[in-house]
């Protein structure tokens, strides 16, 4: 039996092990999944909601448990890790939306009376990322079981016993073949697109997101990609710098930089550069880079791999001119100091490429014009953040950024309820909120006489 090891990357030490599951066997994973479908579709919206929300007391038992693994896995600060784990028992609102999102809608126009159902599709694989790895799971898992879908899920090969760890409390309540679990790469995730599933859910990088895209047009799977960006903050003349630089830093350095949503690109008007460039220094120099369970502000890269791109990016641009503002230098094992680089130019690599590390990249602009047409200058379109003091003239700004999600002196998320979603080459279909939940659906009408 071939076995998937998992790796601290803080320490190198051996976390623990799963059997990686063996390419031949993936069709029948996913004929026992079509198999239970019908079952567990039966129990209605409501049923399905009474058997997950059993699941969310097991997820708070296990919260501190569940933070330290993904804190020793992908090393993220245990802090963050178990925030993260708390928030899987937080379920009941989102489950009513979900049930919400289900419920026939009814269309008259008085010659006719039809009735909007949303059904399932069937069998869904998941594929999820390292970075957030068990809440990333929870936003394709929840709303494809929630619509009656039976799922397979392919955790990454980076984080496989948070995922696994994810799912066994979940099938502690589950049916039989409801959700299951293949372990392994990209030979494991190659063939479950290919597999006979009917929805392919899938967050991770452009390429593989086009790969997979390309693979479901064969039979039309249904599919809902969330593909990263090179998100960008434009800082306005009348901003309140203090506010925008701690924010700048706290989004480019969470988390290592390893998040979807983080800031890449920085655009602030001449006027205050020097005062935000001083600042933001002074925040990164602050930082503290340790281990997760040393409760650090900033963990180590997931693994050399990514730790060697964040290097190579970074020395290329002070190659080409950009200028360190703070850090640069002190890199050791698969830690990345937090570094600000000014000067940035969209020639650079680290402009244009998702860096997905603790690198924070502003460019000197003279107007507002010039923000908004260096910010769009991307293939990618996920977040975007303004920060200014007047927030009408923020607000219209921000109106003019091509992102799917625009933050105005805050991230870029929206209130409960809103969809996830990314524009241009950063997604292709979204989650959260009722549209989102109902994309795993399958939209049927029934018509009648009145």
């Amino acid at each position: 039996m071939e076995l998937l090891k998992s790796h601290n990357p803080a320490t190198g030490d051996l976390v623990g092990e799963v059997p990686i599951t063996p390419v031949d066997q993936i069709p029948s994973f996913v004929a026992r999944a079509r198999s239970a479908q019908p079952g567990w579709e039966a129990l209605g919206a409501q049923g399905r909601a009474n058997v997950l929300r059993q699941a969310a007391e097991i997820f708070a038992e296990r919260a501190e448990e569940h933070g330290r693994l993904m804190s020793a896995e992908m090393g993220k600060p245990l802090k963050e890790a178990t925030g993260e784990a708390k928030s899987l028992s937080r379920m009941d609102h989102e489950l009513q939306e979900m049930i919400d999102a289900l419920e026939p809608e009814v269309v008259e126009d008085g010659r006719l009376r039809s009735t909007v159902y949303r059904d399932p599709l069937g069998v869904c694989a998941a594929i999820t990322p390292w970075n957030f790895p068990m809440a990333m799971p929870s936003w394709m898992v929840l709303p494809a079981l929630m619509a009656g879908n039976t799922v397979v899920f392919k955790p990454s090969e980076e984080t496989p016993l948070s995922g696994q760890a994810y799912a066994d409390a979940l099938n502690q309540v589950l049916p039989d073949d409801v959700l299951l679990v293949v372990h392994g790469a990209d030979a494991q995730g190659k063939s479950l697109v290919r597999s006979d599933v009917d929805m392919i859910a899938f967050t991770g990088s452009r390429e593989v997101g086009k790969h997979i895209l390309r693979e479901a047009s064969g039979d039309l799977k249904r599919v809902v990609l969330e593909l990263g960006g090179k998100d960008p903050l434009v800082v306005l003349a009348d901003a309140d710098v203090e506010a925008a630089a701690k924010f700048a830093a706290w989004n480019s350095f969470r988390n290592a930089g390893q998040v979807c949503v983080a800031t890449e690109r920085i655009f602030v008007m001449d006027d205050i550069a020097k005062e935000f460039e001083e600042a933001l220094g002074r925040v990164a120099s602050a930082m503290k880079l340790g281990s997760g369970q040393e409760d650090p502000d900033v963990g180590p890269m997931v693994n050399a791999r990514q730790r060697d791109h964040v290097l190579a990016q970074l020395q290329a641009a002070v190659e080409a001119g950009a200028r360190v503002v703070a850090g640069g230098d002190g890199h050791r094992d698969n830690f990345v100091t937090p570094t600000v680089l000014a000067d940035v130019t969209d020639d650079m690599d680290i402009a244009t490429r998702e860096t997905f590390g603790p690198v924070a990249c502003v460019t000197r602009v003279s107007s507002e014009d010039e923000a908004v047409e260096r910010a769009n200058d991307t293939r990618f379109g996920l977040g975007a953040v303004v920060y200014g003091g007047d927030e009408e003239k923020a607000g219209a700004v921000a109106r003019r950024l091509k992102a799917g999600m625009v933050g105005v002196n805050r991230p870029p998320g929206g209130a409960v309820g809103t969809p996830w979603i990314g524009a241009r080459e950063s997604g292709f279909g979204f989650h959260k909120g009722k549209d989102g939940h109902r994309q795993f659906t399958q939209t049927r009408v029934v018509t009648h006489k009145l």
